[in-house]
């Protein structure tokens, strides 16, 4: 048996998308561990969108934790009481403008189970079009880009998608839609 017991549990500091906690662990082999920090951090999707003509929609965005604009996928945080697949595609709309009937799930990811309670969810959608007006939440300022095979692929040996938790799922719907050579 691995499981920790928590002995005590305290919220160190609670904002809108941002909870810490320190906890008061019992191990297994009886030692205590205190403390032991917890980020709470909201549940978000990425989508994934391959438009008809065969190029990814990606946006770049400033994130200004790394002082950068960085290109990403479109995705969100989960809103209260709403399902993954419905967020996803929601933020594909907003976010983008495009709209697609067929979408699939890729998985879902633990971003840092070490430390952060979160889950990340992620979709592919395909033969996406652009038919909708995009529509940012208040602090988003994003330019929609998309990019062929070849230009993704170039990306990825540039080392110029910088969002490490989506990388996974760009690799995983590059190899379900045979863009990669094994």
């Amino acid at each position: 048996m691995m499981d920790w017991k928590i002995l005590d549990s305290n919220y160190v500091y609670q904002d809108r998308w941002f909870r810490a906690r320190a906890d008061k662990c019992l191990l297994p082999d009886g030692r205590v561990m205190e403390p032991y920090y917890i980020i709470e951090l909201p549940d978000w999707t990425n989508m994934i969108i391959i438009t008809k003509d065969e190029k990814m929609v990606l946006v770049r965005q400033y994130r200004h934790a790394k002082g950068t604009a960085t290109l990403e996928l479109p995705g969100g945080i989960l809103e209260d009481g709403e399902e993954p697949m419905a967020s996803a595609i929601r933020e594909m709309r907003e976010e983008t403008g495009y709209v697609s009937t067929e979408v699939e799930f890729l998985f879902k990811i633990s971003p840092n189970p070490a430390i952060n309670n979160n889950t990340a969810y992620f979709f592919l959608a395909t033969n996406a079009e652009k038919l909708a007006e995009t529509s940012f939440d208040p602090y988003e300022d994003l330019i929609v880009e998309t990019y062929g095979k070849a230009e993704l692929i170039k990306l990825l040996e540039d080392n110029a998608l910088q969002h490490g938790v989506q990388l996974g799922a760009i690799y995983k719907a590059m190899l379900r839609l045979g863009w990669m050579h094994l």
